[in-house]
């Protein structure tokens, strides 16, 4: 594959104009990053206030581990519709309208006071999570032709901080003795500020207007199912810290309770550092060679958290889990949406079809494994899934 080239960036105005830009290329970059963050800092609500969830449903490992399978599957049910809508209408619209939706739905997290209440209302947040998933995604595919440097991973990067600034509301929240329901609901405030001042600003192209209409189930063929793969591998391991970091500090590193968000926080500041100079990396050493180095970081830091569960090497190894995480699904994702052969929104769809399976069996896995023997046995096998990648990445030629 051809090293990308992006067309330079756009200084003038009307030039913008031209193709149904309103805003200078920088201010639709802005606008992108902060609809990123919206998303990163509502996922990392929810992910920080998982242990407090399940002490008050009495929920065991196994229990858990089910109930997320909820999230994963409403994201999965909803993939194929995605693409179609955002390609349909474009990832402008659709991200509008989903974004406030989206934290709604996180809001109905916190009203859960049986089992069975926060498996539907985990479902519903998957559904709308992944609209804006590939609406956002689509957009940061679109904003970065309008630069000549790959800008993708800061997008994501953007994400990243939000899920740091998430894990910080949350400690904050917990040491404040606020309720998750009250939590959600001062964030969902924050993000409704946010797509109401940011949202004329997208790029606001229809995709594939003028391709044939779009099938519903399309199967990802060539190098989209490979790169469906690779992101599978890397979003398992995402998962598996997103859902599970917390109750790994609490119930295996033995951290009190005011630590116990460490981990997360950890791997969220350093997965965010990660993407802030991903595309810098990028260029220097290719996209494979990245992709290479980061399995194999991936791994290193997962099994010194197992074989070394305590407070400080559990920290560092959570942190190069970050750091090894953090470009490959925006490194996957820019590949798909610049393909020349399907609409970016579809493309990306059909990569996150196969990449959100990941999310859908890593934290179930963890729980299941837990269940049977220990939450390190669950985080030794996650770790095999960095040499997985490491390995994979050697054998598509697609990945200059």
């Amino acid at each position: 594959m051809e090293e990308f080239k992006a067309p330079q960036e756009i200084p003038d105005l009307t030039v913008n104009k031209s193709v149904g830009i309103q805003s200078s290329p920088n201010r639709v970059r802005l606008a992108v990053s902060l609809f990123y963050f919206g998303q990163g800092i509502a996922f990392a609500s929810w992910a920080s206030r998982i242990p407090d969830i399940k002490h008050s449903l009495n929920l065991s490992d196994g229990e858990l581990g089910s109930i997320l399978l909820a999230l994963p599957l409403g994201q999965l049910f909803t993939m194929p519709v995605s693409g179609r809508l955002v390609t349909k209408y474009g990832s402008k619209k659709i991200l509008t309208l989903t974004a406030p939706l989206y934290v709604l739905a996180l809001g109905n997290l916190g009203l859960a006071t049986v089992p069975w209440h926060l498996a539907a209302f985990l479902f519903l947040f998957g559904v709308i999570g992944n609209m804006c998933n590939i609406a956002v995604n689509t957009q940061g595919v679109e904003a970065e032709k309008l630069f000549i440097k790959p800008i993708m991973t800061s997008f994501h990067g953007a994400w990243s901080i939000a899920g740091f600034s998430g894990a910080l509301i949350g400690l904050l929240m917990v040491n404040l003795h606020i309720s998750p329901y009250h939590h959600f609901w001062i964030v969902t405030g924050l993000i409704w500020i946010n797509v109401f001042f940011n949202f004329k600003h997208l790029v606001p192209g229809k995709g594939a207007q003028t391709e044939r209409k779009p099938k519903l189930f399309v199967k990802p063929e060539g190098v989209l199912l490979q790169l469906g793969i690779i992101g599978f591998c890397s979003m398992a391991t995402e998962g598996a810290m997103f859902d599970w970091s917390g109750v790994y500090f609490k119930e295996i590193v033995k951290a009190p309770a005011s630590l116990v968000i460490l981990g997360y926080a950890s791997f969220m500041i350093m997965m965010a550092s990660g993407r802030f100079v991903g595309d810098a990396i990028i260029t220097k050493l290719g996209r494979k060679h990245t992709i290479m180095f980061s399995g194999i970081v991936i791994s290193t830091g997962m099994f010194i958290s197992v074989f070394f569960p305590f407070i400080l090497t559990a920290t560092i190894g959570f942190m190069l889990v970050g750091i090894g995480v953090s470009s490959i699904v925006p490194t996957v994702y820019s590949v798909a949406g610049k393909n020349g052969k399907t609409a970016p929104g579809m493309a990306i769809a059909m990569v996150s079809s196969v990449s959100y399976l990941g999310f859908l069996m890593g934290p179930p896995l963890i729980g299941y494994i837990s269940a049977l023997s220990s939450l390190r046995y669950s985080y030794a096998v996650i770790g095999c899934f960095g040499l997985l990648v490491s390995f994979l990445v050697t054998k598509i030629k697609a990945i200059a």
